[in-house]
């Protein structure tokens, strides 16, 4: 017996085809002329289900509603459908209301697509979305497909009035529930393999973003975000198409196809070459949809945490004996971190009257003070950064210190980074970072992106030496300098990316002003990065003119191998593995890598 929706998945499929030329155009419609047909079969479906039962089913009191990406006119070509029936207790018995409910799932289970459907009453649905944080997030995009109309609509409008009310009281935990996919998934614009609906800048974030505006605490942005949004939902069109089925990780095997689709193949390279090249356009083109969309989420959320504190009272009770503030609004408290810059409601912040035009420290000063105090840089001042007169030849005293000084901040230094980098700061400090900047890695050890891992590096470098003995200033700063620049040399078409990067460090220190000895321990570490690892696993250790050879590649000096050594442990340990996946002996820090090493670096140390 046919259905209204046998074969949908198919047809979702056959009307998302791309272009003759192979090219996905005009997502936005594809996506609306899918959502239509899919809302037209499902009402065509509950006449058919109507019609099916051995009951009349009432005109009132129960009706078919969707949620989810259907809801919000989102449908992807394999994307599943959310669906709830929403009754009235007194509408239908519960036989009644089961045998209605296989009359619409099991066709739709058997047209292809995926399937996540729920029998609530309104008041089951009011529960549910007090109670689960991601349910609500759905919820709030409810509309209704077929039947009584007017009882979906009326549960949709009380599942928003509740979550307006309790909006300010669920705001950490909206916030947390992004800070938990953060750690899991990691940020979308850093992964060679991301997961653009779960990962940090990716779909899911965007769901936050209108459920803030929901809310009323906070307006949500327009203009540039919504073209991100609209580009990141055509890259998960195109991984619908490539992989067949409902997917949001843009696996490597999909990588030169999706980016094909996008338009990023140029024809008139080389075959190899071509795709090399479109992957690389892809991973910039998500870095910049993924910082888009995740910084529209802070400057939200930033907005909905301030409305809460400026609409709570000023002044207590007991201001009441001693109106000395007659009623007004206290004024804005900072607390000064730095010159010219302070902490203002639990963000890093510039105060009234600081100039950025005039001050190229500025940038610097902020980054220090917000990973020296674990806090956020507010969105209006990392827009503000950006006047200020930053000139990559232009460096003193004071900036190289405070250079090194959020470079050893270890894990802090990693959310100030990447919010320094949504408004391209790294890039004018240092110009040849944007050559590096959002690009894959070729290996297949790195989870994430050359920048990222570069920066992860630094984050993993301390001040004891695997001797036992403090570095010096001078040498723990030659040390994360050359975390920050290793890999700084692979760029397309470099064979040997250590001597690239090592000629690109020298000239990036020197303009930068350090010392020559600095420069030179610096420009050795980048050129012999991988030279230790490379010893370990490829010769004997035991052989006596080994260990003078790798004793030589440091000039005999015992304190660049402890820094080779620690730089080797960084880069090796920073390739992105986690809980739940296995570095081989090949690539990471394993412990059989790390026992050669070892036992490599004690022959180097025995030779000098």
């Amino acid at each position: 017996m046919t259905s209204a929706v046998d074969g949908l998945k198919r047809r979702f499929m056959a009307m998302s085809r791309a272009d003759e030329d192979g090219v996905y155009r005009d997502g936005a419609a594809k996506r609306k002329a899918r959502t239509d047909l899919a809302m037209a079969c499902l009402r065509d479906l509950w006449d058919e289900a109507c019609e099916a039962v051995a009951f009349d089913v009432p005109k009132t009191g129960v009706g078919l509603g969707a949620v989810g990406s259907l809801a919000r006119g989102q449908v992807g070509p394999c994307s599943d459908l959310d669906l709830v029936l929403i009754y009235d207790a007194k509408a239908l018995n519960d036989q009644q209301l089961n045998a209605l409910a296989n009359k619409l799932w099991y066709p739709l289970w058997d047209s292809g697509l995926d399937l996540d459907q729920s029998v609530r009453t309104r008041a089951q649905c009011e529960a549910v979305t007090d109670h689960d944080l991601p349910a609500a997030m759905g919820w709030l995009d409810v509309v209704p497909v077929a039947g009584d109309t007017e009882l979906i609509r009326s549960t949709a409008l009380s599942i928003l009035e509740r979550w307006r009310k309790a909006a300010r009281k669920r705001l950490p935990e909206l916030l947390g529930s992004a800070k938990s996919r953060l750690d899991e998934f990691g940020r979308m614009e850093y992964l060679n393999q991301p997961d653009i609906k779960e990962a940090r800048g990716g779909l899911r974030d965007s769901v936050l973003v209108s459920a803030l505006a929901a809310s009323w605490l906070a307006d949500r942005p327009h203009g540039r975000y919504d073209d991100a949004v609209e580009r990141l939902l055509d890259v998960r069109d195109c991984i619908h198409l490539v992989a067949g089925k409902d997917a949001n990780r843009l696996l490597a095997p999909y990588q030169a196809e999706v980016a094909a689709m996008l338009g990023l193949a140029d024809p008139t390279l080389p075959e190899g070459e071509r795709e090399a090249e479109s992957i690389d356009d892809l991973q910039t083109i998500l870095a910049r949809l993924g910082r888009t969309i995740a910084f529209s989420l802070d400057a939200t959320a930033s907005r909905a945490g301030h409305s809460l504190t400026h609409e709570k009272p000023r002044f207590a009770f007991f201001q009441l004996a001693k109106p000395r503030a007659h009623g007004k609004r206290e004024a804005p408290k900072f607390e000064l971190l730095a010159p010219g810059i302070a902490k203002h409601e639990g963000e890093v912040v510039l105060p009234p009257g600081v100039d950025p035009t005039l001050d190229a420290n500025l940038a610097l000063r902020v980054a220090v003070a917000a990973a020296e105090s674990g806090l956020p840089i507010a969105p209006g001042t990392l827009n503000n950064l950006r006047r200020c007169p930053i000139r990559d030849s232009v460096w003193d005293g004071e900036s190289r210190d405070l250079f090194v000084r959020l470079l050893a901040c270890s894990d802090s230094l990693l959310s100030v980074w990447e919010e320094l980098d949504f408004v391209d700061i790294p890039g004018r400090w240092i110009p040849e970072w944007l050559g590096v900047r959002n690009r894959p890695s070729m290996s297949a050890a790195h989870r994430y992106t050359i920048d990222r891992h570069m920066v992860e590096v630094v984050s993993r470098l301390g001040r004891m030496s695997p001797s036992g003995v403090p570095y010096s200033d001078e040498r723990y700063h030659a040390l994360l300098l050359a975390g920050i620049l290793h890999d700084i040399g692979k760029r397309p078409g470099v064979r040997d990316h250590a001597a690239e990067g090592a000629r690109h460090a020298n000239a990036i220190l020197k303009r930068m002003g350090y010392d020559a000895d600095t420069v030179w321990w610096v420009t050795l570490l980048v050129r012999e990065h991988l030279t230790l690892s490379d010893f370990a696993t490829g010769k004997n250790p035991n052989d006596p003119t080994v260990g003078d050879d790798l004793a030589a590649c440091v000039d005999h000096d015992p304190i660049l191998l402890d820094m080779l050594f620690d730089l080797t442990r960084a880069d090796g340990s920073s390739l992105g593995a986690t809980a739940g996946e296995t570095i081989s002996k090949q690539y990471g820090w394993s412990k059989w890598r790390e026992s050669l090493v070892r036992t490599m670096y004690a022959a180097a140390r025995y030779h000098m």
